[in-house]
């Protein structure tokens, strides 16, 4: 993109004394696996890139939405975000180039990697379970059990399944409902989207990423279940979900303030656990392993009839 390009010139204007060669060259690239279309732009002889989320332009399995609201939303979680935890700092937005949300990229590897890499990938879970410990404490609002449960039958919704399991997850979910084990006195901003791909690390600081999904007044145990299920779902694609127990009990213990608290936090994480595994059957519906995060998130549903 050179000078002339009406989004180039924006994104300089906006940027205002990061750029200092305002003629500057700037490279894009286009990042894939996203619900839209999101671009990386880099400033040739500058020490800056950012990353562009267009809301208007959708990739995902999601087309119908609000872009421009989903656009001021996540702009304004990331401010919010921004004073309690390290994400990326929100710089620009604007609804005249299909409702742009521009960020300050944030290069490291993300807890993915670690995944793969089984490298210090404990250790990675303690910096997560302090971080969204710190999120959760600090933003302390009412709790919207309504909402949970809503977002959850969104999915069930978008899910290519038959009416019989539709009909057994919501028998299921009834219980859940009527039961006192999700009751909590106060709700929190939760990221609601807590997937490998949305932590980075980089010099010893963790990351969190892409808030679209937050919500002000959701279920701290939210968070740690979409994490635990795709632990589960990582490790059975590897062989064996048995082994991600370790890695799932090992987070939940670094999360958990006393043994009382990390007691209720088992009692809950099922709940959110299919949560995620349900999440994980909508966006990768054509994985030869689809069934098994269906299966899994009726078990983990059922924990409500033994308990």
């Amino acid at each position: 993109m050179k000078p002339g390009d009406t989004f180039r010139d924006w994104l300089i204007e906006v940027l205002g004394d990061r750029i200092h060669n305002k003629g500057c060259e700037v490279r894009i690239f286009k990042l894939s696996h996203a619900s839209h279309r999101i671009c990386k732009y880099e400033f040739k002889g500058e020490k800056l890139t950012v990353i562009a989320k267009f809301f208007a332009i959708p990739t995902g399995v999601i087309k119908k939405y609000d872009s421009c609201s989903l656009m001021k939303k996540e702009s304004k979680d990331l401010k919010k975000a921004r004073k309690i935890i390290d994400v990326p700092e929100p710089i620009a937005i604007n609804k005249d180039f299909n409702c742009v949300l521009v960020s300050k990229y944030v290069s490291g590897k993300t807890l993915f990697w670690y995944f793969k890499h089984r490298r210090a990938l404990k250790e990675k879970l303690e910096l997560i379970a302090d971080m969204l410990r710190k999120l959760h404490e600090n933003t302390q609002t009412y709790y919207d059990k309504e909402n949970e449960f809503s977002k959850f039958h969104y999915v069930l919704n978008h899910l290519k399944i038959n009416r019989r399991m539709k009909k057994e997850y919501r028998r299921l979910l009834g219980k859940w409902w009527h039961s006192s084990f999700l009751d909590i006195k106060n709700g929190c901003m939760i990221h609601n989207d807590s997937t490998p791909v949305n932590f980075i690390f980089r010099e010893g600081k963790s990351f969190l990423l892409d808030f679209e999904l937050s919500s002000r007044h959701g279920h701290f145990a939210c968070d740690l279940g979409i994490l635990c299920a795709e632990l589960k779902y990582y490790f059975v694609q590897k062989g064996s979900s048995q082994r991600a127990e370790p890695y799932i009990h090992h987070f939940l213990r670094r999360y958990s303030k006393n043994e009382k608290e990390f007691y209720k936090i088992t009692k809950v994480i099922p709940f959110y656990m299919a949560y995620g595994l349900l999440r994980i059957a909508m966006f990768k519906s054509n994985t030869s392993y689809r069934d098994y995060p269906l299966r899994e998130a009726k078990n983990c549903l059922e924990a409500i009839e033994k308990i």
